[in-house]
């Protein structure tokens, strides 16, 4: 694994590329143990973020490379990746269009095991009334991706 760390107004993000694709963004910057490595993926990763959080990406293009999870965890993360930008889904809406109705919870732990966040964006996903709830990055985060996102949405639908 190549790592990099991209600025973001979210706190440093530690973004992760292997030989076939987006590993790992971590928050909080890199793991202690690891150092910035370069590559060409890292590269066109840290870019899309970077347009991401200006305002000017509303869908990342990027190869995935999805480490482990259960078959459960892996295919709440490609419901995720179906969210559209800008829009909110339910764990309990998630759960059932992963043919598990009864498995809100479980959503909420496959959400917080995501190796990808905002690219696979588990922030999209809230409690059943609508409020902000769980998000291993903090709510904070989480408040601030959908408030962009919200922004984005508005500013490209009403042409402002």
């Amino acid at each position: 694994m190549r790592w990099a760390v991209v600025g973001s107004p979210i706190d440093p993000l530690g973004i992760a590329v292997d030989g076939a694709g987006v590993c790992r963004v971590q928050f909080a910057g890199l793991p202690a143990t690891v150092q910035v490595s370069a590559d060409p993926a890292l590269d066109v990763l840290a870019a899309q973020l970077t347009r991401y959080f200006a305002g000017g990406l509303t869908e990342f293009d990027v190869p995935l490379s999805v480490p482990g999870g259960t078959e459960f965890e892996r295919a709440v993360w490609r419901e995720l990746a179906r969210i559209p930008y800008g829009e909110t889904r339910t764990y309990g809406q998630v759960a059932a269009a992963v043919g598990e109705s009864d498995a809100a919870r479980a959503v909420g732990v496959a959400c917080n095991r995501n190796p990808i966040p905002v690219v696979i964006p588990c922030h999209r996903v809230v409690g059943a009334d609508r409020t902000l709830v769980g998000f291993g990055g903090g709510l904070w985060r989480k408040k601030h991706l959908l408030e962009l996102e919200a922004r984005v949405s508005m500013e490209r639908d009403w042409a402002l």
